[in-house]
């Protein structure tokens, strides 16, 4: 990009390189001038391209960060905030809590077992089925009345 320069101030730095420079040496010096005058825009190029960089790295950077606070955000507990806030619905549907029958009857259950020593090792409980072994296999075995 050159600078502002109309004809008239081109026309002046022209005659004043001539005087100074002389008709001799001007080719010379121009052959110059245009190599750093191309080394001056490869030069701009590189930094303008590098700054572009910086700002598009500097963009991912945002939408990392953006992406990163997308991915944390909880689904389940912001959708469970935005349809039931207080939590009432929620325990209106919850089934209610029935009472566990069997607990006193496998106390009891235990209670006679300690009682009569029949928690060794081998021993059944009277109301448990026998079940066939390759042991019994062959002994009289009476299958349980329907």
């Amino acid at each position: 990009m050159l600078l502002d320069f109309g004809w008239s101030e081109l026309m002046l730095i022209g005659i004043v390189a001539l005087v100074v420079i002389g008709p001799k040496d001007l080719p010379k010096a121009l052959r110059v001038a245009g190599f750093w005058v191309r080394k001056a825009r490869t030069l701009s190029r590189e930094f303008q391209s590098s700054v572009e960089q910086m700002v598009r790295e500097a963009e991912l950077d945002e939408m990392r960060q953006e992406l990163k606070k997308a991915t944390e955000i909880d689904l389940d507990k912001e959708f469970r905030q935005a349809v039931d806030p207080t939590g009432s619905l929620a325990e209106s549907l919850k089934p209610p809590e029935l009472p566990n029958f069997a607990e006193p009857a496998l106390a009891a259950d235990s209670g006679a077992q300690a009682a009569t020593g029949a928690t060794e090792i081998g021993t059944t409980h009277p109301a448990a089925p026998t079940i066939a072994t390759p042991e019994t296999v062959g002994h009289d075995i009476v299958p349980p009345k329907p």
